[in-house]
């Protein structure tokens, strides 16, 4: 019996000496991990902020079968949350607190365990590096007692099992981007009147690999000219094709905006104004980034060929540029039409 309550002594002794080394013991963590994405601020900012798209490259869902999730009624910007539950993973709910576009996101994130319940802020920074963007992102927290207990017996601390999930999300998210960033559609809209008129011009030549490159400046130097001249814009920027040679690998363009009337410039100017007809055309539209646009002209030219339709080789094929960079940041979203001027239709002759 006596030696019962010694061993119940020493038990005793043992529960309190853990029980004040696990509640003086530091359960504060933080995880960190960065990572630069090969895409624009803006593009990376709206991916991270739209808890929707989270499911898409979130490593903990994709390791769970049964993760059902819920959405609140927001579901981006400040007040946007979301909700899991998986008996692998457990529960859980994630809350946006701040959004500051596009820069930052500050988030809370409440796990709901065997241990009870914790709740962690989790925070993102999106800081533009010329074409590219550093994300990092992080999480702080602190175990409470249970976990710390738990944890006793676990090789690694929370924070180094965390990290390379972490690590394994931001490779998912910068996968995910490049994919959407990646996306275009080619659509042949079919043979349709373009109604032509006046525009505002500036020429140019280079190589064909360089006209990407140079027109957003042409065009900004037009349009420029024509509001600090208060002329009239009409329509969208487009590029007008004078000369593409492919075996030499040079072209000759002009950038320009439709304007209502003839404008006369000075002889000094760069900017002129020139005329274009009312035409058939054949019209098609691609969204996507402009390095789709060759195969939009090659879609162009075979769609001719196929329906027996010949191009004007006295006419000039231009693109319009309906929505670009200044409009939105991700390329997929970019919309450009493709204009080929056709060759007029003989009137048949029934004498």
């Amino acid at each position: 019996m006596k030696i019962f309550k010694y061993l119940l002594f020493l038990t005793l002794i043992f529960i309190i000496g853990a029980s004040i080394y696990i509640a003086t013991k530091d359960g504060k963590f933080q995880v960190e991990k960065r990572l630069m994405m090969e895409a624009p601020q803006e593009v990376v900012f709206n991916e991270v902020n739209d808890f929707t798209t989270w499911k898409d490259w979130e490593p903990w869902s994709q390791e769970a079968d049964d993760m059902i999730i819920e959405y609140g009624e927001k579901t981006s910007g400040e007040g946007a949350s979301y909700s899991w539950q998986s008996e692998e993973m457990g529960e859980g709910e994630m809350i946006t607190k701040k959004a500051n576009p596009h820069s930052s996101l500050e988030q809370e994130i409440t796990f709901i365990t065997p241990f009870g319940e914790s709740t962690s802020e989790v925070y993102w920074k999106f800081e533009p590096q010329g074409d590219s963007t550093l994300v990092t992102w992080g999480m702080i927290g602190e175990q409470s007692f249970m976990e710390k207990a738990a944890f006793i017996f676990q090789e690694q601390s929370l924070a180094e099992m965390m990290q390379p999930m972490f690590t394994k999300g931001l490779n998912n998210l910068q996968e995910e981007i490049r994919l959407k960033m990646d996306s275009y559609s080619i659509n042949i809209d079919g043979v349709t009147q373009h109604g032509g008129g006046y525009y505002m011009y500036i020429t140019s030549a280079s190589k064909i690999s360089q006209v990407n490159n140079r027109m957003e400046k042409m065009i900004t130097e037009v349009g420029n000219f024509m509001t600090s001249n208060n002329i009239e814009q009409i329509g969208k920027p487009f590029i007008l094709y004078n000369e593409w040679n492919e075996e030499q690998g040079t072209a000759i363009y002009s950038a320009a905006y439709f304007t209502p009337s003839e404008v006369v410039t000075t002889a000094e100017s760069s900017v002129l104004n020139g005329f274009m007809p009312n035409q058939r055309t054949l019209k098609t539209t691609l969204k996507g980034d402009y390095e789709n646009l060759k195969e939009a002209w090659d879609s162009s030219y075979a769609y001719l060929q196929k329906n027996g339709l010949k191009a004007d080789e006295n006419a000039k094929a231009f693109e319009v540029y309906l929505t670009g960079p200044n409009d939105n940041a991700n390329p997929a979203e970019w919309i450009t039409q493709i204009y080929i001027p056709l060759e007029q239709v003989k009137a048949e002759n029934n004498d």
